[in-house]
């Protein structure tokens, strides 16, 4: 007899079968090549403001403290086996009055190295909001707990006010430790700051070349601090200055990699960028508006033919709410299928003409030089086997699966179908 358990069996099985048969999951392995040599693990601090004003109950509900400690444990359970962590408190143990003894509440909580997740939780679990605000000291502490190789290193700075032991200016402190050249970049994380605080964190992130983020909820701080770890495990590539020009026929030639420019408002800059046949172009921009802009404004990024055909274009608007708006695009080069054609030579290369255009507008009274940021990222790698047929994209294969899914489907329904009426049958004939 058929029970239910065996039809869903029999179902299962079926959409197994025809899913790994006909989807080429062999197709969808990661193209990327093994780095060539061993590098030194990235190095990570996480500083955890626990001063007195901690307690306040301003962020979903719970206190400033209560946030940061679930956002610390859903941080640590993701974060990426090659990161030497560690954690740095200030304002965790002094609770008098004394400045001076507040100023020097500093300590490391968790020593930077390989994580044990539940010794790191547990450490985070014991504290209280207690003291001052020594954010200066504890940025001058965190360096030395990043000493050492030529790893990566991130300070990420979690407080909700500014620091309280002036002279000590952390945003000099910040400029001293990025005078030193070490590369260890400052991101710092405001808890519902106020204009004070955010000028302050602000200024130090600048410091060194970091970022920095408000933070008003207990979810934005996990993503956000998970974010800056995983991006010490992948480091950002520093951009190279480059100048586009007014014409694809003047414009700079482009390798693969990341670049900044600057651009007027509404103004079109041009590049360059060789495609061999059988090549992907990649490419995406983004401009911010580092400046008050008026609403609703736009970014294009066209690619062209030296003659000026258009090939592909990908554009993006925004309306006030965001301060950078971006765009991208992809051009597979079709591949040269000739028989007659000389296996050892070269394919020529295609010049596709990348044009970037923007349209901001500012009031009357803001600055408009200099230009815009403009941020251009360049990828060429092996194209897809798309036949030849630019439209695609690269989605050949994501259109097998999904064919292949929806043929299973079809099927299973049609099985299912057909079991059902069955049971129903003998059913009415005992």
């Amino acid at each position: 007899m058929i029970t239910r358990k065996r039809l869903a069996a029999a179902v299962c099985g079926l959409l197994v079968t025809l899913t790994g048969g006909l989807s080429p999951v062999a197709a969808w392995a990661d193209d990327g090549e093994p780095g060539a040599g061993t590098k030194e693990a990235p190095k990570v601090e996480l500083v955890l403001d626990v001063s007195g004003s901690m307690r306040a109950r301003d962020i979903d509900g719970q206190s400033r403290m209560a946030a940061a400690k679930q956002a610390f444990n859903e941080v640590l359970d993701a974060v990426p086996a090659e990161v030497r962590l560690g954690i740095r408190t200030l304002g965790a143990d002094y609770p008098g009055k004394d400045r001076k003894e507040g100023c020097k509440d500093t300590r490391q909580l968790y020593p930077v190295g390989p994580l044990d997740r539940t010794e790191a939780k547990t450490a985070v679990a014991t504290l209280t909001p207690t003291g001052w605000t020594p954010i200066g000291p504890a940025l001058l502490a965190a360096a030395k707990d990043l000493e050492g190789g030529d790893a990566t290193r991130r300070i990420v700075l979690i407080t909700d006010g500014e620091d309280t032991c002036a002279p000590l200016d952390p945003c000099e402190v910040a400029r001293e430790i990025a005078a030193k050249g070490i590369h260890l970049t400052i991101d710092t994380l405001g808890l519902v700051p106020d204009a004070k605080t955010r000028a302050q964190l602000v200024c130090i992130a600048e410091a060194t070349g970091g970022t920095y983020t408000s933070v008003r909820h207990t979810d934005e701080l996990s993503e956000r601090v998970s974010q800056l770890v995983d991006r010490a495990a992948k480091p950002v590539v520093t951009p190279v200055a480059t100048r586009g020009a007014d014409a694809c026929a003047e414009a700079p030639v482009l390798q693969p990699g990341l670049y900044t420019d600057r651009e007027s408002f509404g103004q079109h800059r041009w590049y360059r960028v060789e495609v061999v046949p059988g090549q992907e172009l990649r490419a995406s921009v983004s401009i911010a508006a580092d400046r008050a802009v008026n609403r609703d404004y736009g970014v294009l990024l066209r690619a062209s033919t030296l003659a000026g055909r258009e090939i592909v274009r990908g554009e993006a608007a925004g309306d006030g709410r965001t301060d950078v708006v971006s765009t991208g695009l992809r051009y597979p080069k079709p591949d040269i299928e000739d028989a007659d054609t000389d296996t050892d030579a070269k394919p020529a290369a295609e010049t596709v003409c990348l044009r970037v255009s923007n349209s901001f507008s500012a009031p009357a009274s803001v600055k408009t030089t200099p230009g815009l940021p403009v941020e251009l990222s360049i990828a060429v790698v092996d194209g897809p086997d798309t036949a030849g047929d630019p439209a695609f994209f690269g989605l050949g294969r994501g259109w097998w699966f999904l064919g292949a899914l929806v043929l299973a489907g079809f099927l299973a329904g049609l099985l299912w179908g057909w079991i059902s009426r069955w049971r129903v049958t003998v059913w009415r004939t005992n």
